[in-house]
C-alpha cells in the first residue's frame, strides 16, 4: 500500500465486565492508561498516520463516551451506537459496512501498544498490505514478550508469512486486534450478530489471511491486575 488507510472502525462497545470496578462508570476504552483513556490513545495514533474518519461502535455506558469523542477534531468520529443486543466483533463493522470503500484499520477500544524504536505500527502495517494477496493482515505478538500482561497462543506463521490459527490456543502469537481488512469480506456477511473470528478463518482458508509481527509490545488488559501492571510502568515509556 502506497499510503495508509484514511478509514478506520474501533469495536467499543464492549462491557468490560471482568475490569470492574474500573469499568463501573465508564466503558473500557474510557480507562486510563498512563494518565489517558485508551480509546484516545487508538485515536491519536491513527490521526497520526493520516486517518481522516473513525466509526465507533458503543453500547454500554455510552454517554460517557459519546461526551468524550464529541470533543475530538480528529479524526471524524462516526458513532454507530448498539442500542439493543450487541452485534458481536464481526456484525457490529458489518452493519456499517457501507462507510468503507477501501482496506480500513481495525481494533478494539482496549487496545495498549508501544512502538518499536524507530517503528510506527500502523504504518508498518499500511507498508505490508498488499491488496493482490491480502483479505486480512493482522498483527501478532510474540506470546514470549508478553511480559505484563497474559499472552494467549492464537496463531502461528507459516514460511509464507501467512497467519495460521492455533485452535488449542498453543500458538506462538497472540492476536493483538491491530489490523487492515478488506470492505468486500464483509459483502456476505450474516445478518445480525456473528464473530469477526469467522471472518479470519475464511481469509485462512482462501490463503489470503497474513501476519505482521509487532516489534514493540503489546498489553492484553482483561483484569484489574493487568490495568495495575500496565499503569505502574513508567509512564510514556512507549506510544499507542
Amino acid at each position: 500500500m502506497s499510503d495508509n488507510p484514511k478509514e478506520a472502525y474501533i469495536l467499543a462497545a464492549g462491557m468490560g465486565s471482568r475490569l470492574r470496578p474500573y469499568t463501573d462508570k465508564v466503558p473500557k476504552p474510557m480507562v486510563k492508561v498512563w494518565g489517558c483513556p485508551i480509546i484516545d490513545r487508538s485515536l491519536d495514533a491513527l490521526a497520526a498516520v493520516g486517518v481522516e474518519k473513525c466509526v465507533v461502535n458503543t453500547h454500554y455506558k455510552a454517554d460517557v463516551l459519546h461526551r468524550n469523542l464529541a470533543s475530538r477534531t480528529e479524526p471524524e468520529i462516526i458513532i454507530s451506537h448498539e442500542e439493543g443486543a450487541l452485534l458481536d466483533t464481526g456484525g457490529g463493522i458489518a452493519a456499517v459496512k457501507d462507510e468503507f470503500d477501501a482496506p480500513f484499520y481495525v481494533l478494539n477500544g482496549d487496545a495498549v501498544w508501544e512502538d518499536a524504536p524507530a517503528q510506527n505500527l500502523l504504518s508498518s502495517l499500511a507498508e505490508q498490505w498488499d491488496s493482490e494477496k491480502m483479505d486480512i493482515l493482522i498483527v501478532l505478538q510474540p506470546v514470549e514478550t508478553m511480559k505484563l500482561t497474559e499472552g494467549v497462543g492464537d496463531y502461528d506463521i507459516d514460511e509464507n508469512g501467512r497467519a495460521i490459527r492455533s485452535k488449542d490456543k498453543s500458538g506462538a502469537y497472540m492476536f493483538t486486534s491491530l489490523r487492515i481488512n478488506a470492505p468486500h469480506i464483509f459483502d456476505n456477511a450474516p445478518q445480525g450478530a456473528f464473530s469477526y473470528l469467522q471472518l479470519l478463518d475464511e481469509a485462512q482458508a482462501r490463503g489470503r489471511l497474513y501476519a505482521l509481527v509487532n516489534d514493540g509490545m503489546f498489553h492484553h488488559i482483561s483484569t484489574p491486575a493487568d490495568l495495575e501492571a500496565v499503569n505502574n510502568i513508567v509512564q510514556g515509556r512507549g506510544s499507542a
